[in-house]
């Protein structure tokens, strides 16, 4: 998923300077990835049995590589938003299965192995980061995608075997345990989280085209592949934050790191100030998403994981359409407003510290992963 969902970005350059692709195309072509991403998930949400099923997931892995494969036989916008669209539609199928497996084959073990899993997202970012990087000399724009999916192919041989386990049933008994009443926490959670889809993917998208603007495609390149490599941790290290402070203070510091991190280049020249934008950005954009989602669960609100990963994709299809208007000033006006956005999530954030239940009254395990 690392690779077919974010290659795009260190590419980006490389087809705006030789495919002839535009600044606003390049924004709708994010958009329909983003989209593509929102109904895989849904799908895995609301149709279990599909969500579950590894035939399924093995079709989506394999159309997310052919999707890669074949971005270079055509010129057309058209048929680059089909398949990007398409790549997004496999790549929300594949996170659906594979949270659903890692969650079921590590219940009951040490809380950091399932951020250490979903740190897959940040080593693909790393590896097809790099693997761009590599080939910018050698090669152009076709090559890039041909090599990125040759590597989906790789992790896609790896990731075959996967089965999941069958999650347990709750006690009759619990069923209909009354749950307590969390509905405006979780407004605001879910208003904080779905800013923060439409700030960070401004950066996601736009980060490496902005610090080519005022650098080199290597540079940017480089700084797309220490935003993999800060993000691989990045999960377990906040989890471990977690026994220290609160869910809504690490939800709060979190965003106000990426808020600067997603200021940052826009506001100061040079490698050095690309590579900390970069490794800020890393560090914080998974790291937020297992906060939040923890969070929600935590709550007990009724399908929270399902409501929140929702929010979150309809701000990502979001973002790359409000910050259009001003890519024809360059990207750093982009960067600007995704860090204000991001800021926003962060006030939001600010109110769950008001009152936010620390402690719930105990509960069966299996039925708050029931509701989520």
């Amino acid at each position: 998923m690392g690779v077919g969902r974010f290659v795009y970005t260190p590419i980006l350059p490389l087809m705006t300077a030789q495919a002839g692709l535009t600044a606003s195309a390049g924004a709708d072509l994010a958009t329909a990835n983003y989209v593509g991403n929102l109904a895989g998930a849904l799908l895995g949400m609301f149709a279990p049995r599909w969500g579950r099923s590894r035939a399924v997931h093995r079709g989506a892995l394999v159309l997310l590589t052919a999707s890669l494969a074949a971005m270079p036989a055509t010129h057309s916008v058209a048929a680059w938003f089909v398949l990007r669209l398409l790549a997004g539609a496999a790549s929300g199928v594949v996170f659906v299965f594979a949270a659903g497996t890692l969650l079921g084959h590590l219940r009951g073990r040490s809380a950091h192995l399932p951020g250490w899993g979903f740190s897959g997202v940040g080593a693909g970012i790393a590896l097809s980061g790099a693997l761009v990087l590599v080939l910018e000399a050698a090669g152009d724009w076709r090559t890039a995608w041909w090599s990125a999916s040759g590597l989906c192919a790789v992790l896609t041989a790896a990731a075959w075997p996967l089965r999941p386990e069958p999650d347990p049933e709750p006690a009759a008994g619990e069923r209909g345990a009354a749950r307590p009443r969390t509905h405006r926490w979780f407004s605001v959670l879910f208003a904080s989280y779905t800013l923060e889809g439409v700030g960070y993917i401004i950066a996601g998208t736009f980060l490496v085209a902005a610090i080519v603007q005022n650098s080199s495609r290597t540079v940017g390149g480089a700084a797309w592949v220490v935003v993999g490599i800060a993000a691989v941790p990045s999960s377990v290290l906040w989890a471990r934050l977690g026994r220290r402070r609160t869910r809504p203070d690490l939800l709060l510091a979190a965003l106000l790191v990426q808020a600067v991190g997603i200021a940052l280049p826009a506001l100061v020249g040079g490698v050095a100030a690309a590579f900390v934008a970069a490794f800020l950005f890393g560090a914080t954009f998974l790291g937020v998403s297992s906060i939040a989602l923890a969070a929600g669960t935590h709550l007990r609100f009724p399908r929270a994981v399902a409501l929140l990963t929702a929010g979150y994709s309809a701000g990502q299809i979001l973002g790359p359409q409000v910050a259009t208007p001003l890519l024809h000033h360059g990207y750093h006006l982009a960067l600007l407003m995704g860090a204000s956005i991001v800021a926003a999530a962060a006030a939001s954030a600010a109110l769950l510290r008001v009152g936010f239940p620390h402690r719930m009254p105990a509960a069966d395990e299996h039925q708050a992963a029931a509701d989520a």
